[in-house]
């Protein structure tokens, strides 16, 4: 797959991610879970529902 995602773009994913974990685990819950999206599309740099509308955040 095409890389489509900016480095802002992935310190932003991976942020949420972290807060949205760090919750769950404060607050035991299993929503916690939820932040496997946004550090997995962070890790590998390519957001899906970027694809379909041709979007990218990298810069040129």
């Amino acid at each position: 797959m095409k890389m489509n995602m900016g480095i802002e773009d992935r310190w932003v994913r991976a942020l949420i991610g972290i807060v949205i974990a760090a919750a769950g685990i404060y607050y035991q819950s299993w929503w916690g879970l939820v932040a496997i999206v946004p550090l997995a599309t962070a890790a590998i740099r390519v957001c899906p529902m970027y694809l379909p509308f041709g979007l990218s955040t990298i810069r040129k």
